[in-house]
């Protein structure tokens, strides 16, 4: 089993940063790739960004390409979402997500995809 943990959620004024983490902990020698997801109150849940473990290569959201950046720290299994120049619609409960596989894996958007899930944290943006 995979636990994943993130911190980092709060207030913040439209226009702001703000910079969320998540740390891997259990059996973590098989993660493949590890990203986020975001819901808004009364919307469905929503991809964000994915980095794959090995490698390093991103994918992102068209809207918040340009303003999040996902990067990691394979030392640490813990994944960050820097959100720079946040706006209102960026409120939601923001979702850690990895995928564990020992073989390639078509990165995908999709929410089944993905094997463990964090608690969730929210991220609140004010006008």
């Amino acid at each position: 089993q995979v636990q994943l943990v993130e911190s980092g959620g709060g207030s913040v004024q439209a226009g702001g940063p703000l910079r969320l983490s998540c740390a891997a902990s259990g059996r973590i020698f098989s993660i493949y790739n590890m990203g986020w997801f975001r819901q808004a109150p009364g919307k469905e849940r929503e991809f964000v960004a994915v980095i794959r473990w090995s490698g390093g290569s991103t994918y992102y959201a068209d809207s918040v390409k340009g303003r999040f950046t996902i990067s990691k720290d394979t030392a640490k299994n813990t994944v960050y979402l820097q959100m720079n120049s946040l706006k209102p619609e960026a409120t939601a409960v923001y979702y850690c997500v990895g995928k564990m596989s020992l073989h390639a894996v078509v990165i995908t958007p999709a929410a089944s995809a993905y094997d463990y899930w964090g608690q969730g944290t929210q991220v609140t943006v004010s006008s």
